[in-house]
């Protein structure tokens, strides 16, 4: 072919496959550091790894939990080495092509799985929560019962009946729920009601001595009685005392013994509590001998 020459195309190869190979000599050293860089970066990520496992088995009590945050910071480390390795390589220009990539990806996935990632975000905020933890008794959304587990969709209640509930960590997160099991005592209340010609001091002065004896307090507490109301047919009061309570069972139980031990106290005075009465008063008098 006219004007073709063999021998310059032969040299233009040459040239290029002789500069690629500077290049790469060259760049050797870089390419070694980084590499050596990338792999510090694994080992420094199994270290820190390992330390977080036993900081976390401390606080997070949930295995699926525990594993999934040491993966996340294990992941972290990684991706800072492969880009600090990026940077050694001068691969700038596919380093901001990574990074432009990822986050669009990220931003897809995100939409795409929204609520998942949320339920999966509150269960890493549960599992750092000291006020809830695996074995308490607690109120929220509707059902009480003992946590049986937290993973990163959902937690566990099992309720007094046997049956478990489902409830997913951002329903946990976002609503308020009462945890008992967070303090070793609480208030106990009792209301009741005697009849109006009950003495209402020395009702109020017994009924306290009862439950000062059956639930002792300590420190500050006390038992507290207060009236309430004129009921129909009995003066009602409520009485709070304070007792060892860390689920509802304990409550039913302190409820219970008060009842029985304030019903005998008043059995032996002579106290009438009364049940619902209705009186008919005729006003006018009536004859069935009267014609008219």
């Amino acid at each position: 072919m006219e004007g073709f020459n063999i021998e310059d195309s032969i040299r233009g190869i040459w040239d290029k496959l002789g500069n690629w190979l500077d290049a790469a000599i060259l760049g050797l050293p870089n390419f070694i550091l980084a590499v050596i860089v990338f792999i510090i970066f694994i080992i420094i990520a199994k270290y820190v790894g390992s330390a977080f496992n036993k900081i976390f088995r401390k606080s997070i009590k949930q295995e699926s939990i525990r594993q999934m945050a040491i993966k996340v910071i294990k992941a972290i480390i990684i991706l800072i080495g492969f880009f600090f390795a990026l940077g050694l390589l001068n691969l700038n220009t596919v380093l901001t092509s990574i990074l432009g990539a990822a986050g669009v990806v990220g931003l897809a996935i995100g939409l795409a799985l929204q609520g998942t990632l949320n339920n999966t975000f509150s269960g890493v905020i549960l599992s750092f929560l000291p006020e809830i933890q695996i074995g308490d008794w607690v109120e929220t959304n509707g059902f009480a019962g003992s946590i049986t587990e937290i993973n990163l969709r959902n937690i566990v209640i099992k309720q007094s009946d046997n049956n478990y509930v489902i409830i997913p960590n951002s329903k946990i997160v976002d609503e308020p729920f009462k945890n008992f099991s967070r303090t070793p005592r609480s208030r106990v209340f009792i209301h009741c009601g005697v009849g109006y010609k009950s003495d209402l001091e020395m009702v109020r002065d017994l009924t306290i001595k009862v439950l000062e004896e059956h639930f002792p307090q300590r420190g500050n507490e006390e038992v507290e009685f207060m009236y309430q109301e004129f009921g129909d047919s009995s003066i009602n009061y409520v009485a709070r005392f304070w007792t060892d309570v860390t689920k509802n069972r304990d409550i039913l139980i302190a409820q219970n013994k008060a009842i029985i031990e304030i019903k005998k106290a008043y059995d032996a005075k002579g106290i009438n509590i009364p049940f619902p009465i209705r009186t008919i008063d005729f006003t006018n008098s009536l004859s069935l001998s009267n014609k008219d």
